[in-house]
């Protein structure tokens, strides 16, 4: 259509300038032709068309939809055809949802989904789905693939550990179902995970107490290394004096008292040596610098 009325007009306008010509009316002549030229290039830039970056153009031709797809960039087509842009970017689609958990309670979600179009399949999705394939498959089936794996798993899961599993197994249902249509799916990331109150509390103490336990076995731990490490202290202090105890002898210390006082007396200083009372005592000596 926008081809045809280009060339109509075009046609019309070239009549009207062989009219005006051979009627030698300058004026209509000179509209005509003027008209007949811009006719012309609008309906000569309908073989023209251009798709912009990160798209595919789908060529419908009165209802054959060719299998080729059209590159980014300028492309010849056939005027008469009508061309279908896809985006082949990565799109983004994020839910707030109510859904099922395994014990029957009603999980509120906040879930993205990143997907994009095979552009070697974009003839496919216009074909079997048509240009508004989101709503009509990506979204239902999404919703359908989130309900179906939260309710194998219990609240207190979803809340907890199990959030990144979770994403891993919407992501992969999804792209079991819709990816012969020609979509890709990249991934589901939950973004938030609300869940009623009375149970988000029992979940937060629990994880609390789990906490205050992990602490608790820390501190004992530490407490019975330190008891092994005092205990290892006061066996080396007495092994140390049960061994010098062994090693020095009643004579040994006499000895040690007589080379003393020898040294003392050999000194240069003045000094008052006093021979103890003892049968066996040991010289005291006063020194007086």
């Amino acid at each position: 259509m926008n081809f045809i009325l280009p060339a109509v007009a075009a046609l019309i306008a070239m009549f009207i300038f062989i009219w005006a010509k051979k009627n030698q009316k300058k004026q209509e002549a000179t509209f005509s032709f003027f008209a007949m030229l811009v006719a012309l290039a609008i309906a000569f830039f309908q073989f023209v068309t251009v798709i912009p970056a990160g798209t595919v153009g789908v060529v419908d031709f009165f209802g054959s939809v060719s299998e080729t797809t059209l590159k980014p960039g300028v492309n010849l087509v056939n005027p008469l055809a009508t061309i279908h842009k896809f985006d082949q970017k990565t799109q983004t689609i994020t839910m707030t949802m109510n859904v099922p958990s395994k014990e029957g309670l009603s999980v509120k979600l906040d879930i993205s989904l990143l997907y994009r179009i095979d552009e070697k399949k974009a003839d496919i999705i216009y074909k079997k789905i048509g240009v508004n394939y989101v709503d009509k498959i990506v979204v239902p089936t999404f919703r359908s693939i989130v309900r179906g794996v939260t309710a194998k798993y219990e609240a207190k899961a979803l809340y907890t550990s199990s959030r990144e599993e979770l994403s891993n197994l919407i992501a992969t249902g999804l792209q079991k179902e819709i990816f012969d249509r020609g979509i890709i799916i990249e991934s589901a990331e939950l973004r938030a995970i609300e869940l009623p109150a009375r149970l988000r509390e029992s979940i937060e103490e629990k994880l609390k107490a789990e906490q205050e336990s992990q602490k608790m076995a820390f501190v004992l731990q530490k407490e019975k290394q330190e008891a092994q490490r005092k205990k290892i202290e006061a066996q080396g202090i007495a092994d140390f004096q049960k061994i010098v105890s062994q090693g020095i002898s009643q004579q040994y210390l006499k000895w040690k008292g007589i080379e003393a006082t020898e040294r003392l007396a050999n000194s240069p200083n003045s000094k008052i040596v006093i021979i103890g009372s003892a049968k066996d005592g040991l010289p005291v000596i006063l020194g007086n610098n």
